[in-house]
């Protein structure tokens, strides 16, 4: 464990008197707020803050030492800079429907090397949202489903009419011509719709919990004199092949009648 210290609870701690909501979407960056300059007053000696949940510890800072639980690697920090000014918000990076829940601050004090006190600071209630929408597309386009985040890790689809749940990708799979993944953006990009692609896509996260949902409807009818690929010259040279059969007939109709 980080702390080498004997902690003692302070008495005047009161968390259900300092709480505060705050919410977020998966992938984004949440900051729970903190301050100890009204609890304690004067800067400590050293400046040794923790974040926890009620079953264990997130992120413990006192100098250079620094501890992340194994769930939060690389994704939280508290800003070493501000914290000696009485700033010690925890910044959440990519966060995830997992991370949902109470967190509690405090600051560790009266530093000798074999006891300290741990004062609360605050309690901050996170919440996490997945992200929902609905989007139309037409016969031989495109549909772009965001997976927002680096763990997302499967894309499942349950047609229209359907109760049934298929997998349509999954993270490392190799592209195909139909279903591709972005090679930088976290991104997905399913082509050629068809009326059977219509329903619903869940972006789900290592853990099987929705990243996003996206309700797909297929409207109108193919038109190819528009669409847009690789066959575009081809199209065009049908067409003008139409069009001069078009005038030899017109011209041989009017030799006929003169």
């Amino acid at each position: 464990m980080f702390l080498y210290y004997l902690l003692l609870p302070d008495s005047s701690s009161l968390p259900s008197t300092r709480s505060l909501s705050i919410t977020s979407m998966v992938g984004s960056q949440a900051v729970l707020p903190c301050s100890w300059k009204d609890r304690l007053g004067e800067a400590p000696a050293f400046c040794h803050v923790q974040w926890a949940t009620l079953s264990d510890t997130v992120f413990e800072q006192r100098g250079d030492d620094r501890y992340q639980a194994a769930e939060f690697r690389g994704r939280v920090k508290v800003p070493e800079e501000q914290l000696g000014s009485g700033d010690c918000s925890l910044i959440i990076s990519d966060v995830q429907i997992g991370d949902t829940g109470r967190y509690e601050s405090f600051m560790v004090v009266d530093g000798q090397r074999s006891r300290g006190t741990r004062v609360f600071i605050q309690s901050v209630k996170l919440s996490v949202f997945d992200h929902k929408s609905h989007q139309s597309g037409r016969p031989g386009g495109d549909l772009v489903v965001d997976l927002h985040t680096p763990r997302s890790v499967r894309l499942v689809f349950q047609g229209r009419n359907s109760s049934v749940w298929s997998d349509m990708w999954m993270r490392g799979d190799k592209n195909t011509w139909r279903l591709e993944k972005h090679p930088l953006l976290e991104q997905l990009t399913i082509r050629n719709l068809k009326r059977s692609d219509e329903g619903t896509y869940k972006v789900l996260d290592g853990q099987g919990l929705a990243v996003s949902t996206v309700q797909l409807s297929v409207e109108g009818e193919i038109c190819w004199l528009f669409i847009k690929s690789h066959h575009d010259a081809a199209v065009h040279s049908s067409c003008s092949h139409l069009l001069l059969v078009s005038l030899l007939v017109w011209s041989f109709h009017i030799l006929h009648v003169f």
